[in-house]
């Protein structure tokens, strides 16, 4: 049996026995672990404040033969808002199953916990419109995980300019020629394409900054929207 510490948050939680959990652990380093949290649910238990869903703490675990169980947890981060708002969980709850979906063990997801961390900080912290936010975290980790679309020119005829239609097809932009041979293109205006640029080459903290109309923010959850189902083959509702 050997120790080992690490960052994490949790992303899914199961009851075990009387005073037990199975928790599900989203690592920087380790991927995706499953670890028993024995006592976590006693009232007086030092481990129940940093074995709550959405906690992001740092743990002791002991590896088993079959298992990780977990010696001590020191909380970083409660996300107390998110807590206190049915809204805003139901928003956090969303995410939380396309990150459980798309995580392994044994898989660096360092990029993946990033923005994840960022995007329910965001939730919590700013009143930043939550479709808005949701839209932006897709993008974003679709871009992550491999299928970041082409964002500089057209897929088809690769000019740069008139870049009005979104292919899911194609996996990105293409001019108004183009994409109307594409039936499935989305129509996007001019800011729409520069926030969808803006959320794959912005620093990973920033990605939130920035603010765009009613129209724009509608198209950019549709697109999202439908470019997650088609990767992922999955609906998610929310």
């Amino acid at each position: 049996m050997r120790t080992v510490k690490t960052k994490g948050i949790i992303i899914a939680e199961k009851m075990m026995s009387d005073f037990d959990k199975i928790l599900t652990i989203l690592t920087p380093n380790m991927g995706k672990i499953e670890c028993v949290a024995k006592g976590s649910r006693r009232p007086k238990s030092l481990l129940m404040a940093g074995t709550q869903f959405l906690c992001f703490g740092e743990y002791v675990l002991y590896k088993g033969s079959d298992n990780y169980s977990m010696n001590s947890c020191e909380t970083i981060e409660l996300f107390y808002n998110i807590r206190t708002d049915l809204d805003k969980l139901k928003y956090a709850v969303y995410i939380t199953k396309i990150i459980n979906d798309v995580t392994t063990e044994n898989q660096n997801n360092y990029k993946v916990l990033q923005l994840f961390l960022n995007t329910l900080y965001v939730i919590s912290n700013t009143d930043k419109d939550l479709e808005f936010v949701t839209s932006v975290f897709r993008i974003r980790l679709l871009s992550i995980i491999g299928y970041r679309p082409e964002i500089e020119e057209c897929k088809i005829c690769k000019q740069k300019e008139n870049l009005a239609k979104f292919s899911i097809k194609d996996n990105g932009f293409k001019c108004e020629a183009c994409g109307k041979q594409d039936k499935g293109a989305i129509d996007m205006n001019e800011t729409t394409k520069d926030a969808i640029r803006y959320i794959i080459l912005a620093d990973a903290k920033k990605i939130y900054s920035f603010q765009i109309s009613k129209e724009s923010i509608e198209e950019l959850k549709i697109i999202s929207k439908v470019y997650l189902t088609e990767k992922l083959e999955r609906e998610y509702k929310l």
